[in-house]
Formats: structure tokens, sequence, C-alpha cells
């Protein structure tokens, strides 16, 4: 189940910054770890509406994210391979930091290692998080697109279940 949403364009700037009704009944909020609680999800959107409406902005855009295919897979959406820049799977991150090719390197440590930033420190804030994706990805933005205008590709397969998620 997604709790919230949150979507930044290029600069940073929310577009989207929504809770999700869940769908089911909820067991444990993490409340410590995430901020949530009952009453911020009790009155929000409902999924479809919310998947609707994450559909509509990312149609025909370049989606820069970490671990997009969580993101794509629990919002029940596809996205087109050549669109995303995925700074979960960019191997010169991976190969600079000495991770072998199926290891995943967290959010928090890509940060740390190449941006000299901590984040997380006030808990799991989804805009921190997608900006901090933003600035990894504009850090070696001509070094990833000219990867991809040689004709070549600059990231790691997503895991295999999951492979569904890129058109």
């Amino acid at each position: 189940m997604v709790a919230r949403v949150t979507l930044t364009d290029y600069r940073g700037r929310v577009l989207l910054d929504t809770f999700v009704r869940p769908t089911q009944p909820v067991c444990d909020y993490r409340t410590s770890e995430t901020g949530l609680q009952a009453h911020h999800l009790a009155d929000a959107p409902v999924f479809i509406d919310v998947q609707r409406q994450v559909a509509s902005i990312i149609r025909d855009k370049i989606l820069v994210g970490y671990a997009l295919w969580e993101f794509l897979s629990v919002m029940g959406l596809a996205h087109p391979a050549i669109n995303t820049r995925d700074t979960a799977l960019f191997m010169s991150f991976r190969r600079t930091l000495g991770y072998r090719p199926g290891a995943m390197v967290p959010l928090t440590t890509l940060v740390q290692q190449f941006m000299g930033r901590n984040i997380g420190q006030h808990g799991d804030i989804p805009v921190e998080r997608a900006r901090a994706a933003l600035d990894l990805f504009r850090s070696c933005e001509q070094i990833w697109e000219g990867i991809i205008d040689s004709g070549a590709w600059p990231c790691a397969l997503p895991p295999i279940e999951h492979r569904g998620c890129f058109t």
C-alpha cells in the first residue's frame, strides 16, 4: 500500500504531495519513522484518484528518482525505460563505491558519499528523498545523458520481478 505520494519537478518544486487513503486496514503506521498517524490518512484521496493524477503528471516526462520500480509497482503504473533515470541503478555510482552489480546502495549512502549531505535525520521525509535523488542525478546529468546518447545504457536492471514496471 502507498500512504503518501510526493512528486517534484526538475528543480525540486513540489508538484504533488498527498496522503492516500488506505485500501486495507493499517496494522502499524511506523509513526516513529514515518510521522504518519491515522488522522493523516482518514480523509485522504482514494488510491485510484491519486494513481490517475500521478499517471497524468509523469506521462511523457523523464522520471528521476531512487528505486523507481518500487514507486511504479505500488502505484500500479509502468513508464518507458528510456524515460527513467534511477539513481539506485546508476552503474557509475555503484562502481565508484565498490558495490557489486546486484547490490543496492542506500539513498542515504549515495547522498552522503556524492553530495556530502545527511538525509533522513528527521525521519523519512518524502520531499527530502525526492530532492536528494534529483540532486544526485543533476550532479552527473551530462555523463548520464552522454552515455544514453552514445547508444549505451548507464544503469543496471531493476529486480527481475519489477521489470514489468518499465515499458
